[in-house]
């Protein structure tokens, strides 16, 4: 799944894609190098960040997708807003990746009646506080109990299927984040493909050193590779071309053809 921020204030690329031109020069260089998804995103959920409106949202968004649904190209929509997931679906958007999980009722039944499969997230408050002392009694055990009972409601409700994912760095420290993604293979043995958004994130910076957004992606790729040799179906990558290369060199190490 190759990343598409059409925002001003991308915490790791500076709205670099925030014009139509560039974003959808992106988009094309993303699917020449042959991802299997592209994830638009209309508003930053970088810690800290404030909210946008539905409106601005749209703006931002609606435009690329008109262009790219004529495109042979699976559309993800990032958004928590049902308004912008409703508008998305109607204007040709596949699936909606939704950080809050479906939490909003009204977007289980967007999702629902537009027959679209749905990311279901977990994450620890909202975007604006989620960092500010994230605490769990067992991480693994609650964000996997997360995620399978909110699978389990969105289903029952009519969503066709889901994808789940474990949040990283969403209301996480850094011991939050090793475990989960230690203890991935839990997670990808139930019955729901997983997906893994770990590109840039602030951990590799607590790991390796790199205070730089943008230097991260050598550590994105390792943890990805990781996610991939533990079940994952999908990993969530700014530096799209690079793991589509590192995914495949790793695939035929493990093929036993």
């Amino acid at each position: 799944m190759g990343i598409l921020n059409v925002t001003p204030d991308s915490f790791s690329d500076g709205g670099r894609h925030h014009m139509l031109d560039a974003a959808l020069a992106r988009a094309r260089a993303m699917q020449e190098a042959g991802v299997l998804i592209l994830d638009i995103g209309g508003e930053s959920t970088r810690p800290g960040a404030d909210p946008v409106p539905a409106e601005v949202e749209l703006d931002r968004v609606l435009p690329l997708l008109r262009v790219l649904v004529q495109e042979n190209v699976l559309l993800s929509v990032d958004t928590m807003k049902p308004e912008v997931a409703h508008a998305a679906l109607e204007a040709g958007a596949h699936l909606i990746n939704d950080v809050t999980g479906l939490r909003n009722p009204e977007m289980v039944r967007i999702c629902a009646e537009a027959g679209a499969p749905a990311c279901v997230m977990h994450m620890q408050g909202e975007p604006r506080t989620m960092q500010d002392r994230p605490h769990y009694e067992n991480v693994v055990a609650e964000v996997h109990g997360y995620l399978r009972d909110q699978a389990a409601q969105v289903l029952a409700a009519g969503v066709p299927d889901v994808v789940l994912d474990p949040g990283i760095g969403f209301g996480k420290t850094r011991d939050h984040n090793l475990a989960l993604l230690r203890a991935l293979q839990d997670l990808t043995a139930g019955p729901h493909p997983v997906l893994v958004g770990a590109s840039r994130k602030r951990l590799i910076d607590f790991l390796a050193g790199v205070p730089e957004a943008a230097e991260r992606d050598p550590g994105s790729l390792a943890l990805h590779l990781h996610a991939a040799r533990h079940g994952a179906a999908l990993v969530r990558a700014h530096a799209a071309e690079a793991h589509v290369q590192a995914l495949r060199v790793q695939a035929a190490l493990e093929s036993r053809a």
